[in-house]
């Protein structure tokens, strides 16, 4: 099977899975599987290198070991940057989007105390944004993960630092460069920073917020979940403090972090 063509032709993880899995193929996928057989790879190839975008499949020597581990992992990421970042332990950092200086300012003395350590976080407004920035200014290596190709960006706000990245750092996704937004991806989005991570942090989350199912996922897979202490009068730390209450890691410094990653 051609990872690349499949991928172009809209082959999902799950649908990949029932290939592999040799399960019934559904008329749908089937569909899919006649076009990818249509495609031109040599043309899509030259696009990729038109658009500086590189791709690896799950069986490449670069492919996180740890995303393989996951149910429904992406057999293809595309990337611009440095790819090898992908062999580094990783930390994924998430939080509310409309995350306060509490967040800005607890990174700010945690992270660049982490020793070893490659951030990762979703590009998005807020939390993702603080993980990101404070990363870069402190020369920490850190991946952001889109949610859709590499061709779109969402938000705007973060287009600055996600072309600092692509020049220096790395940005991954699971889907073909001109691949539009679309609400689901974005929780599709979070299982490759819980998969790809050793750990996930939550700096800031009401009650319901998606980063909590981020540290769902992580959970899921046997991960080690952190969250930020808050104050109880703010409803953006009551997601947080329900999650040490039930038994998730409580930060109030690195080494309660980095004792994990030995």
């Amino acid at each position: 099977m051609d990872l690349l063509l499949l991928s172009f032709a809209g082959v999902t993880a799950k649908e990949y899975l029932t290939l592999l899995n040799k399960s019934w193929i559904s008329p749908e996928l089937k569909k899919k599987i006649n076009y990818a057989g249509s495609l031109d790879r040599k043309k899509i190839i030259a696009r990729l290198d038109r658009d500086n975008i590189g791709y690896l499949t799950h069986e490449h020597g670069l492919y996180p070991a740890l995303l393989k581990e996951i149910y429904d992992f992406p057999y293809i990421l595309y990337y611009r940057g440095n790819a090898a970042l992908l062999k580094e332990e990783m930390l994924g950092v998430v939080g509310s989007r409309k995350a306060t200086a509490y967040t800005r300012k607890s990174l700010e003395l945690l992270l660049p105390s982490l020793k070893n350590i490659a951030i990762i976080s979703g590009l998005a407004y807020g939390a993702d944004e603080a993980a990101h920035r404070t990363a870069l200014s402190h020369n920490i290596k850190t991946i952001g993960v889109l949610a859709f190709g590499h061709n779109t960006h969402y938000p705007k706000t973060t287009a600055g630092i996600r072309t600092e990245m692509e020049k220096n750092h790395l940005t991954i996704s699971e889907y073909p460069p001109d691949t539009p937004i679309q609400k689901w991806q974005f929780v599709a989005r979070n299982r490759i920073i819980a998969g790809c991570a050793r750990g996930v942090l939550v700096t800031e989350a009401e009650e319901k917020s998606g980063s909590l199912i981020t540290l769902e996922m992580a959970l899921d897979e046997n991960r080690n979940a952190y969250c930020l202490p808050g104050s109880i009068t703010s409803a953006l730390s009551k997601g947080t403090n329900l999650r040490l209450k039930e038994g998730a890691t409580i930060v109030t410094e690195a080494e309660d972090i980095q004792s994990d990653f030995v």
